[in-house]
Formats: structure tokens, C-alpha cells, sequence
């Protein structure tokens, strides 16, 4: 059996910079492990990990080294975002396709980002309908290690998957009460 079959998904994505960025084409950087563990993705298809980290996965699975596939993005300093405060409107857009939920604030008031919680994924971007986020370059030290990146993930998925369970529930429970016997139809008068 050879050395691409043997590694696991866990080896994998212990390598990869957990910046959730989706550039390499997977949700996030545990499904690209998975597809790097099953044979179904190339390993040259992280842009924020660059050249070595597809060194290293080429020395994990065995495989040869390639060049970043430049249809993923190309290799840069690490950035974070940036709110320009005096434009932002408060939509709060920004705030759920943030992985690692790096931004802070409510609707209706200004936003801000933790920059040493954020992992430069640009994902808040595109929502923002005022174009008040750019990407700057930040400094190496300050970038997030791997491991916090990865938790607040996980963290930010646990509770996005809690709020929806609690939608469901809500919804069962107002579908239920209004199919009760003696219910009275919507928007009818008491």
C-alpha cells in the first residue's frame, strides 16, 4: 500500500494553514484533507500555504511536488482584512461568512476586525454591499497559528449548527400549535 493511501485526513489537515478560505476549492480545510486522503484532490491547491506546505504534503502522501495551481490563487504575504469604519453601514453582512469570527459588531453599528484572529480568507468581502473591506498585508508575527484557527472554526460551526437546530425546533413547535385541534387560522381576529 503506499504512502498516499496510509495518511489520514487528521495528518493532512495538521499541515494545512486552517484559513478556511475555500480558495482550493472544499468548504473548508478539513474537506480538502479529506479529498488529499482519498486521492480525489491535487495537492498544489492552497494558496495561503504556498510552496511549503505543499512540500510538506508531497513528503506525507508521497507524492511529487507541483507548482501552486494558479487556478486556486497565488501565493502571498499573509493579509488581513480591513474595515474602512467610516464607511461601514452595519449590515452585519460580513459577520456569518467569517470562519473564525474574526469581526466585531451588531447590526446597525460600526464593524471592526480582531486582526490577530484574522486568517486573511477574504470570505467577508463579497457580501460587504458598501465596499469597506480590503485585504492588507500583515505582519508574519501576527498571524494566527493553525491550531486557534482551526478551533475557532470548529466553534463557529458548533454554534451556526446550534441556531439552526433551534430554528427547526421553533418552527416544529409554531407548525404544531397551528395544527392543533381549535387552532384558529392566520390573521384571523380573536
Amino acid at each position: 500500500m503506499n504512502a498516499a493511501r496510509t495518511a489520514t485526513a487528521e495528518a493532512i489537515d495538521a499541515l494545512l494553514p486552517q484559513t478556511q478560505c475555500t480558495r482550493c476549492g472544499y468548504e473548508g480545510c478539513r474537506p480538502y484533507a479529506e479529498a488529499l486522503a482519498s486521492g480525489a484532490a491535487a495537492i498544489n491547491q492552497c494558496p495561503p500555504g504556498g510552496a511549503a506546505t505543499i512540500a510538506a504534503l508531497a513528503q506525507l502522501l508521497g507524492r511529487a511536488a507541483l507548482p501552486l495551481n494558479p487556478a486556486n490563487g497565488l501565493e502571498g504575504p499573509p493579509e488581513v482584512a480591513c474595515i474602512d469604519e467610516s464607511r461601514c453601514i452595519g449590515c452585519a453582512k460580513c459577520l456569518p461568512p467569517c470562519p473564525v469570527d474574526a469581526i466585531l459588531g451588531t447590526a446597525r453599528s460600526m464593524h471592526t476586525v480582531i486582526a490577530e484572529l484574522c486568517t486573511g480568507c477574504g470570505l467577508c468581502i463579497a457580501p460587504c454591499p458598501v465596499d469597506c473591506i480590503t485585504l492588507v498585508r500583515s505582519p508574519a508575527d501576527a498571524v494566527p497559528a493553525p491550531h486557534l484557527n482551526r478551533a475557532r472554526f470548529e466553534a463557529h460551526r458548533a454554534r451556526d449548527a446550534r441556531r439552526a437546530q433551534a430554528r427547526e425546533a421553533l418552527l416544529a413547535a409554531r407548525k404544531h400549535a397551528a395544527q392543533a385541534p381549535g387552532a384558529r387560522p392566520a390573521g384571523s381576529a380573536p
